[in-house]
């Protein structure tokens, strides 16, 4: 009988490709969406037409009880959450509702519905494993570099704020109630399916728009900021693997390479064959309240403990972005409506 999995999120970049990923491993795959209708939905069930939609809101805990009872999922992976950094200053208590408090409304659909009590100890007693999209926004302002799986959280915005909020209650759940729970500390991650906000594919799109001759410029705010970037496609996989192994632990899940936002423009045009100084304006608008100056992950434990490799480069990573966007905009796509799928 085919494994079953329920992914919160499933519209996004991260569900998109994880959902891809478990129908290949031969998966019943089942995604949760809100009960309003939603062209993401429909867009997902076009291109991934053997996923299953059960009905679920993260801010309403009965609708998972109740999603979570009719899948009888062998997994629950929660991506679900408001994921645009900049968003959570304006939408704060929104943020804190899904990326936080949705994590704890999760957790309790799988304990109830699989009848675990306190004091299970530290094993997996409930049949349903748990993933939980922690972020590499909880280090923040960091205290070493790079950062493994005991590096100190400092996030600096009500995004990372929720997300360790969420981080922390996955532990406690596993720790209290012998749940298999785990979280994911996952660093940038992109490809040509992140949303149009995001830094990454606002540079994608500005490339290619002022490719096309349909723009003069690109206005960014920091270029110093530095990250380490990977492929999202390569990072679910990741996920998937910390479900398979014997016990429920941490993982961060990075390259290990650093690159500024300058390092990523100059890069970006320089696959569609520009000189990215003609076009990039910095706007100081565009920064955030509280800066995020750098991030960079020591997969090591990834690496040794699940066997984990990202496999796509920096580089490479860009220019697919760029061409992506390209041919999307060659064609007359809405980048705010239509998905580069797959």
């Amino acid at each position: 009988m085919a494994r079953r999995a329920l992914i919160t999120g499933i519209t996004g970049q991260d569900g998109s490709y994880l959902a891809e990923h478990l129908l290949e491993q031969g998966y019943e795959v089942w995604g949760l969406a809100r009960g309003q209708a939603n062209p993401r939905v429909s867009r997902m069930r076009r291109l991934l037409s053997d996923v299953q939609v059960v009905r679920g809101d993260l801010l309403d805990q009965g609708s998972l009880i109740s999603a979570v009872e009719r899948v009888q999922p062998d997994e629950v992976y929660n991506l679900g959450a408001i994921s645009f950094v900049p968003m959570s200053w304006e939408q704060a208590e929104l943020t804190a509702e899904v990326t936080g408090m949705g994590v704890l409304r999760m957790l309790e659909a799988i304990r109830v519905c699989s009848g675990v009590s306190r004091g299970g100890g530290s094993g997996a007693s409930g049949p349903i494993r748990f993933y939980q999209a922690s972020s590499s926004e909880m280090f923040g302002q960091v205290s070493e570099t790079p950062q493994n799986e005991r590096t100190a959280f400092h996030p600096r915005s009500p995004y990372g704020v929720a997300k360790a909020y969420g981080h922390f209650l996955t532990q406690n759940y596993r720790e209290s109630y012998g749940m298999f729970a785990v979280s994911g500390i996952l660093f940038n991650h992109e490809s040509p399916r992140r949303g149009a906000e995001f830094v990454t594919r606002k540079v994608s799109l500005g490339v290619a728009r002022i490719k096309l001759g349909l723009a003069s410029e690109l206005r960014l705010g920091n270029l110093e900021a530095r990250r380490d970037w990977g492929f999202a496609g390569d990072y679910v996989k990741a996920m998937h693997l910390m479900l398979q192994a014997a016990n429920p632990e941490d993982y961060v899940i990075g390259t290990g390479r650093m690159k500024s936002v300058k390092e990523l423009v100059a890069a970006a045009f320089s696959a569609a064959g520009l000189d990215w100084e003609r076009y990039v304006v910095t706007d100081q608008t565009l920064h955030r309240p509280a800066e995020v100056d750098l991030l960079c992950a020591d997969p090591k434990k990834a690496r040794a403990q699940l066997g984990w490799e990202p496999q796509v480069a920096f580089d490479e990573l860009v220019a697919t972005m760029v061409e992506a966007d390209l041919r999307l905009l060659s064609d007359g796509g809405d980048p705010h409506e239509d998905s580069s799928w797959p």
